[in-house]
């Protein structure tokens, strides 16, 4: 089996598609969800775990999370503002945002420079090695992107994205 095959087969069972099993042990394995099948919270963490495991494994060349890289675009996106703005827009806790971007200065992705005017706050700025990886991670998200079109279908992530935008 080829690393592409292999990558596939990963992909279908990360979206809860995999080999076709005999009818009795499906059906043995087939759990009754009672009143989790009318939670759209529960749907949307099955989707929501799907989506950040294809996510994880097409950018695993880079070992680049999801909010790792939400961050990022933020950062190049919005150059110069301060942590606590990236942290409010993507609902991240301020520590967790500290020690994440305390990983990405670590890879010389980010860089921290003091505002200008407030000595407390920290201005954030993509570095020259910051920019060219993230020109190459987001090709790989955009990759990602499509294949998630082809799982669910281009029009109902459509009707997806319009959806949850209301909320964002």
């Amino acid at each position: 089996m080829t690393p592409s095959s292999t990558r596939g087969l990963k992909r279908r069972a990360a979206f809860g598609e995999g080999r076709p099993r005999g009818k009795n042990r499906a059906a043995r394995d087939k759990l009754d969800l009672a009143e989790l099948n009318g939670h759209v919270g529960y749907f949307l963490r099955r989707l929501q775990v799907a989506i950040f495991k294809d996510f994880i494994e097409t950018l695993a060349d880079f070992d680049v999370r999801p909010a790792q890289y939400s961050v990022l675009v933020l950062i190049a996106a919005n150059p110069g503002r301060s942590q606590a703005a990236i942290s409010k827009t993507l609902n991240i806790e301020r520590a967790r945002l500290a020690r994440m971007l305390h990983e990405l200065e670590r890879r010389q992705w980010v860089e921290r420079r003091s505002a200008a005017n407030d000595g407390r706050s920290h201005s954030l700025l993509l570095t020259p090695a910051g920019q060219k990886v993230l020109a190459q991670i987001k090709r790989l998200a955009a990759r990602h992107e499509k294949q998630a079109a082809e799982m669910i279908g281009a029009e109902r992530r459509a009707q997806l994205l319009a959806l949850l935008r209301e909320f964002g």
